[in-house]
């Protein structure tokens, strides 16, 4: 059961971008508009944050919300399935910060 649970966590966060935008969208604090977003995930193309965004929404990680403006606004945010994850990933990065120290890796 464990294992099954895990491979099932893993897979939806699995990805160099997952959980830098679901970080950015816990930081944000409120939604955040899909230019904003662009603009704080260093790196990432247009293409690939939007494939990503729609693999969290398909699970139920992100929420979308279209507003029919011109030009069209759209905003993102986490759904309570993705504030969920807030103790895990506050966890992942204490991790990160420990394994740092411990190992004396400098973070620049």
């Amino acid at each position: 059961m464990w294992a099954q649970a895990t491979t099932e966590a893993l897979k939806i966060i699995e990805g160099k971008w997952k959980i830098i935008i679901i970080c950015q969208l816990f930081a944000a604090k409120a939604p955040i508009r899909f230019s904003e977003l662009e603009r704080r995930i260093e790196g990432v193309n247009q293409k690939m944050l939007i494939q990503q965004l729609k693999q969290l929404e398909k699970d139920a990680i992100v929420s979308r919300t279209l507003y029919p403006e011109v030009p069209p606004r759209v905003e993102y945010a986490l759904t309570d399935l993705g504030e969920a994850l807030g103790p895990s990933m506050t966890a992942l990065i204490d991790w990160a910060l420990l394994r740092r120290e411990t190992l004396g890796i400098d973070p620049s």
